[in-house]
């Protein structure tokens, strides 16, 4: 497996803001749906495809997940595939939440999209 490198949440959120990074998320799309960090993309780690990845001039693709285990296997199969993109979100959307930033979600009595923190 390629060398992983740990992104923290505030680096991710700053990625965001300053459009350096293009956040992939490769939680299935129940999870997606449910909640998810602003502005991620998804690409479901059940059918990843590396070759399908946006091409990306200037910015960083960073993978993320609920915890970082299959935001690793996407890095993982990356590198098997002859790709550079090494980097992830430690410890996933729960890292993301804990450092109090906001997701998207839908309110289930509304169907409303909503911010959450």
């Amino acid at each position: 497996m390629s060398k992983i490198h740990h992104l923290e949440a505030e680096d991710v959120r700053q990625g965001l803001a300053d459009r350096t990074i293009v956040l992939i998320d490769v939680r299935e799309p129940p999870e997606f749906a449910a909640e998810r960090i602003h502005g991620a993309l998804l690409f479901p780690l059940s059918t990843f495809d590396p070759h399908a990845l946006p091409e990306v001039l200037n910015r960083k693709i960073v993978f993320h997940c609920g915890s970082g285990k299959r935001s690793a296997l996407a890095v993982a199969q990356c590198a098997a595939a002859g790709l550079s993109h090494s980097a992830h979100l430690t410890g996933g959307i729960a890292a993301w939440k804990q450092a109090g930033f906001a997701t998207v979600t839908i309110d289930p009595e509304s169907g409303q999209v909503q911010d959450k923190r």
